[in-house]
């Protein structure tokens, strides 16, 4: 996480000042030290309690940002290897207390990456590995921030996931207003339009992608201006479901999947339509050596061209070769 982003992430926190102190010392609970939050005024230092849980009994957000379904052992196997090194998990997924049947108690805000690895590591044989996790107390606005600055410089979070996220938020947060999302989060108005600009391409334009990881904000800037263009629109969204009709039969194993980059090559290619065709060209001369003149024919219009270093001889036998083609055209 970068210093700025490490900056908001403090000051996220300074806003969940709400906990309680727990009635009584969690059995198990590691105490430790949060890093940078020495009050240099009083002398002070904030303590913690972590908490090593069994993954299963937490459950992820419904509003967490990352698609977790989309979470495997290719895209997790860094942070797996770096597990399993370790001998434990080495930072703290933030979570809230969840009042649910079934044995779940949290509720993941930040750490989803972290709980699949922990998870696949009990599931292949090291049932050793637990879940660390710090109990917070917030709202779901808090949370949000929270989990967006957590993400926001993370590359394992695609732009796509990041920007619906972005969109939601919006009208469950900040009552439409754009103005002062992009306050609360600390970021330019440009920069967020431009990630909800990505959330709001059509249905149809995201299934025309293999994946919603592979869809970029830079998409969503060339694709904008051309979908809100009602002459191109149609064209654009016909060949977005001819993509998703064979990426969708790439799935079921026929052929393979169309990458991003010719998706949004064809996307601009149906919106300039086809190329026209160079209309039908003929060489009329006097004789087979001479350079001749050019006829071409679009609709009622002939356009006859030539070298200026043509003779006057030669040109006159190629206009005559001309005009002699187009008696024998005439009924």
């Amino acid at each position: 996480m970068s210093k700025r982003h490490d900056a908001i992430f403090e000051d996220v926190l300074k806003d969940m000042n709400r906990e309680a102190a727990p009635a009584e010392e969690d059995r198990g609970a590691t105490r430790f030290l949060r890093r940078s939050n020495a009050l240099a005024d009083v002398g002070e230092r904030e303590e913690k309690v972590l908490r090593w849980v069994d993954p299963s009994h937490c459950a992820m957000w419904a509003r967490h940002n990352r698609a977790y379904e989309l979470l495997n052992e290719d895209n997790c196997r860094d942070l797996i290897d770096s597990i399993k090194s370790q001998g434990q998990q080495e930072f703290p997924a933030i979570v809230r207390r969840l009042q649910a049947p079934g044995g779940v108690e949290y509720e993941v805000i930040c750490g989803a990456r972290r709980h699949f690895a922990v998870s696949w590591l009990r599931s292949h044989n090291y049932p050793q590995f637990r879940y660390l996790v710090e109990v917070r107390d917030m709202t779901d606005e808090e949370a949000f921030r929270l989990a967006d600055v957590e993400n926001r410089d993370r590359e394992d979070i695609s732009d796509f996931e990041r920007a619906r996220d972005y969109a939601v938020a919006l009208e469950q947060y900040y009552g439409g207003r754009q103005k002062a999302m992009a306050a609360r989060l600390e970021v330019s108005e440009g920069w967020l339009s431009r990630y909800l600009a990505l959330a709001r391409l059509p249905e149809v334009v995201i299934a025309a992608y293999p994946s919603i990881r592979d869809i970029k904000e830079l998409h969503a800037r060339v694709l904008k201006p051309l979908l809100a263009d009602p002459n191109v629109a149609p064209s654009i969204l016909d060949a977005a479901r001819k993509l998703a009709e064979n990426q969708v039969a790439a799935r079921a194993g026929q052929g393979a999947l169309i990458d991003a980059a010719h998706v949004l090559v064809t996307l601009k290619t149906a919106a300039s339509g086809p190329k026209r065709s160079r209309p039908p060209e003929h060489i009329f001369r006097g004789d087979a050596e001479a350079i001749g003149v050019t006829f071409r024919k679009r609709g009622i219009k002939v356009t006859l061209e030539f070298s200026e270093k043509l003779s006057d001889t030669a040109l006159r036998a190629a206009f005559e070769a001309y005009l002699t083609h187009r008696a024998k055209r005439k009924p």
